[in-house]
């Protein structure tokens, strides 16, 4: 496992509501593989939850009824994605929602895995604290990443917070910090605004 914050994966499900507590499945996985700060694979897979979704998850996703018929079940999907995940380190944006996922489905298969998560949102709400809103779509707009228009579907959506990602370790750069380890981010977006600049000054080589 890389200890180093650029080196992660990044992940974002589409589901058919908001708690697998109660009964919400995944319906689709996108996850974009970034070793030193490069792209160097993806993963994206539409899953058939086992029943119908609603209208407005249709409108919301773009995802139908149609379309998730005749694609894999989630089983079958989240077993190949723990392969690809591995012992890697992730990064989500509102990382609490798709751990709540993950963890639901990989339990339902008996599946474990060893790396942690960040949550891009919680950090840039230090970082960013100027932005409108810290929704990634305002942010990517706020730092003016290029995107093409997509939203609500995973693998555009982790495309979008890898480049987000990416952007926010080279602010860090640019304060000092060069290649700050996984912990570190983690740390960061516990990190309340009023103690953010002792916080970096420390870690400042």
């Amino acid at each position: 496992m890389s200890s180093s914050a650029n080196s992660v994966i990044v992940l974002d499900f589409e589901t058919t509501g908001l708690s697998p507590n109660m009964g919400d499945r995944a319906i689709e996985i996108g996850a974009v593989k970034l070793m030193d700060g490069k792209v160097v694979d993806t993963f994206q897979q539409l899953m058939n939850p086992g029943f119908r979704v609603s209208s407005f998850i249709e409108s919301y996703t773009g995802i139908t009824n149609n379309m998730l018929r005749n694609a894999p079940s989630c089983a079958e999907v989240m077993t190949e994605f723990a392969t690809f995940v591995g012992d890697s380190n992730m990064v989500a944006h509102n990382a609490s929602f798709d751990k709540r996922f993950l963890d639901a489905e990989l339990e339902l298969l008996d599946i474990q895995y060893s790396g942690q998560f960040a949550c891009s949102m919680l950090i840039a709400r230090r970082l960013y604290q100027n932005a409108p809103t810290h929704k990634l779509g305002d942010l990517i707009r706020y730092k003016n990443i290029e995107h093409d228009g997509v939203f609500h579907r995973a693998l555009a959506d982790s495309e979008m917070t890898a480049r987000l990602w990416m952007v926010m370790l080279e602010e860090l750069r640019s304060k000092g910090i060069a290649n700050p380890e996984f912990a570190f981010m983690q740390k960061l977006s516990k990190t309340s605004k009023s103690a953010l600049r002792s916080f970096i000054s420390q870690h400042v080589k």
